[in-house]
C-alpha cells in the first residue's frame, strides 16, 4: 500500500517569524500576498525578507487578485518567487502571461459548474477551491465550503492539482483529507492568532496552531488508503 504525503502550504504569511514556523513545523510553501485589498498584504521588501530566512525546498508563492499585469512583473523583478497564484477573475491568458507556474483558484459558489470552471486553465500547476462569500476577501475567509461540491468526477478530472483550501484548521483538515484526498491542502486564517473575541489576526500566524495543523494533515497521511 502506497501512502501519499499531502502538500501544505501556509498562506498569508507576513513576518519573518510565522515562516521560520512553518518551515520548522514541515510546510511545503508559503504564499506572500500581493493584493493591497487585504491585511496580509507585504510589500517587496517584506517578502525579501521573508523568503530570506526560508531553508532550500520550501517553495515561495506570490498571490495576486486581479492585478494589472506591470503589478506582477515588478513583483517577480523584486522577489524571488518560485509559483504564482491568481485569486481573483483572472483570465487564463494573463495568468499564464510571465512565463511562470501558476495555481488559479475556483471561487466555490451555488450553482457553479466547477469542472467548467477550471477548464480554461489546463495549464496550471493547481487548482486551488476556496470558499466563495460575497463582500468578503476573496480568500483567507476562514468558512468552510461544502466539500461534496467536489464530487468524485471532479477530483478524478483535476488529480494532482487540486489543492484544497477554505477555513481548514487543525480541527477539521484530518477529516478532509480523509474525505477529500487532495494533492494539497492551503491554509491561512486556521493558523492564525486569535484576538479576545476569538476572531483570527489576520496576517499574524500563531506558530502553535501550524504546527498542530501540519500534525493534522500528518495524521490523516497515515490513514488515508487503511480503512480508518
Amino acid at each position: 500500500m502506497t501512502l501519499q504525503r499531502t502538500r501544505i502550504k501556509i498562506c498569508g504569511i507576513t513576518r519573518i517569524d510565522d515562516a521560520v514556523a512553518a518551515a520548522r513545523a514541515g510546510a511545503d510553501a508559503i504564499g506572500v500576498v500581493f493584493w493591497p485589498g487585504t491585511p496580509r498584504l507585504v510589500s517587496h521588501a517584506q517578502a525579501r525578507a521573508i523568503v530570506a530566512v526560508l531553508p532550500a525546498f520550501v517553495t515561495v508563492v506570490g498571490l495576486f487578485v486581479d492585478p494589472e499585469p506591470e503589478a506582477v512583473r515588478a513583483a517577480l523583478a523584486a522577489v524571488p518567487l518560485d509559483l504564482l497564484q491568481f485569486h481573483g477573475s483572472e483570465p487564463a491568458a494573463l495568468c499564464r502571461s510571465f512565463g511562470r507556474r501558476y495555481l488559479k483558484a475556483i471561487p466555490v459558489k451555488e450553482g457553479v459548474d466547477l469542472l467548467e470552471c477550471t477548464r480554461p486553465y489546463g495549464d496550471a500547476a493547481g487548482l486551488l477551491f476556496d470558499t466563495h462569500l460575497a463582500g468578503d476577501l476573496p480568500g483567507g475567509t476562514g468558512r468552510v465550503f461544502d466539500w461534496q461540491r467536489l464530487s468524485e468526477g471532479v477530483r478524478r478530472e483535476i488529480g494532482s492539482r487540486l489543492i484544497l483550501s477554505g477555513g481548514l484548521d487543525a480541527g477539521n483538515v484530518e477529516r478532509a483529507i480523509r474525505e477529500i484526498g487532495p494533492w494539497a491542502v492551503d491554509v491561512s486564517s486556521g493558523v492564525e492568532e486569535r484576538d479576545h473575541d476569538g476572531r483570527p489576526r489576520r496576517g499574524l500566524k500563531d506558530a502553535g496552531r501550524i504546527a498542530a495543523f501540519v500534525q493534522g494533515v500528518r495524521s490523516a497521511d497515515g490513514r488515508v488508503g487503511t480503512g480508518a
